[in-house]
């Protein structure tokens, strides 16, 4: 059985999916009006880790407008999503290391057929 990230060996890590606005310096490709950042993050509850992740973001440079939680580990399996090895692997480093692991970022475009 593959380790929970549910567990007493630290707190839960949540499953976030952040938007971010445009930002002077933030690193989002030309063009771009903001992005999507999809973010596993520990916390001993779903604000703590809300909390936590927006001041690491902001602390990259980047400008989080929106965050939408999509729960824990346990949560999720209850909910009938399929957590990959690699997903659960993100999911559990953020719990070993206490910290905001950002898994994927998309960015938006106004305009796709000139990107």
């Amino acid at each position: 059985m593959p380790p929970s990230t549910d567990t007493a060996q630290g707190d839960p890590v949540f499953t976030l999916l952040v938007q971010v606005g445009r930002k002077a310096g933030d690193g989002l490709p030309e063009g771009a009006t903001g992005a999507a950042l999809m973010c596993y993050a520990a916390g001993v509850d779903e604000a703590e880790a809300v909390r936590e992740t927006v001041a690491v973001l902001k602390q990259a440079g980047l400008a989080p407008l929106d965050v939408s939680g999509y729960g824990t580990v346990a949560e999720r399996l209850a909910e009938g999503h399929d957590i990959d090895a690699d997903e659960r692997a993100l999911m559990d480093r953020a719990r070993d290391e206490n910290a905001v692991i950002v898994a994927q970022m998309t960015p938006f475009f106004t305009d796709l057929e000139e990107h």
